[in-house]
């Protein structure tokens, strides 16, 4: 294990699942309160955020707030890798502020917070538009990124890429964002895993999770690409943006 995992930093953003204010599938009542973090989908049950981290033998907690200052946000974990000593940083946001969250996650990736800057919830920009991220300007080597909810790749790519980020982890098709995805593609980047292999240990996860076939499960997540630089107009930027919601 290099000593640079050491230094590497994970920030995750959780919007809560929430019955009432999000185009999601219906899930039961006690699950998909968006107010209720402890006992909510992706924060609270075995296979949410916490219920996940807080069980890991990898990851240990050391900081918790259970009452954060920001608007919005309704519970924070810190966590220590054991082996490198690297930091995971998680907040849980209110189910009605999903759209805060998707900003405060791009914000993470155009201000470089951490080495790899992650998104698991719903697809938010499935339900509404949100202002194009900025490019950063005279800066490079952006944050990895992940983000686990319902195809990703059509509607997050682009604009991870116009904030300055470099997508490692993507889904194709419409799917269950369980942090179990997260702890499994966590340990391969730490581990300097490539594109191709995180995708491999995400879709054995979900695999194994839903009881799908290795293929099923792979094909969930996209095959991810490095896009050829071409210098593009803001017209071309534009229309790449938009093309999800035609």
């Amino acid at each position: 294990m290099s000593s640079l995992a050491a230094d590497k930093t994970i920030g995750v953003f959780v919007a809560l699942a929430d019955n009432a204010s999000q185009g999601i599938v219906p899930v039961p009542a006690a699950i998909g309160n968006g107010d209720d973090p402890e006992r909510n989908l992706y924060w609270g049950t075995a296979e949410g955020l916490k219920g996940v981290f807080d069980k890991s033998k990898e990851w240990r907690l050391t900081e918790k707030n259970d009452n954060p200052a920001e608007t919005g946000i309704l519970r924070t974990r810190t966590y220590r890798h054991v082996n490198t000593g690297a930091v995971l940083i998680a907040r849980a946001y209110r189910g009605t502020a999903i759209k805060r969250c998707i900003q405060d996650f791009e914000a993470a990736i155009q201000h470089r917070s951490y080495g790899l800057v992650v998104f698991l919830g719903h697809n938010g920009l499935m339900d509404f538009s949100l202002p194009v991220p900025a490019e950063p300007t005279g800066q490079t080597n952006g944050p990895d990124c992940i983000v686990l909810c319902c195809r990703s790749e059509s509607y997050f790519r682009s604009r991870i890429e116009r904030a300055g980020g470099r997508p490692v982890l993507l889904t194709r098709q419409l799917m269950y964002p369980g942090a179990f995805i997260l702890h499994a593609t966590a340990e391969g980047w730490l581990n300097g895993a490539t594109r191709a292999e995180l995708r491999e240990r995400a879709g054995k996860a979900y695999a194994a999770n839903q009881k799908l076939s290795k293929k099923a499960g792979l094909g969930v997540f996209a095959e991810i690409v490095e896009r050829t630089a071409v210098k593009k107009t803001p017209e071309d930027s534009a229309r790449e943006l938009a093309e999800p919601y035609r």
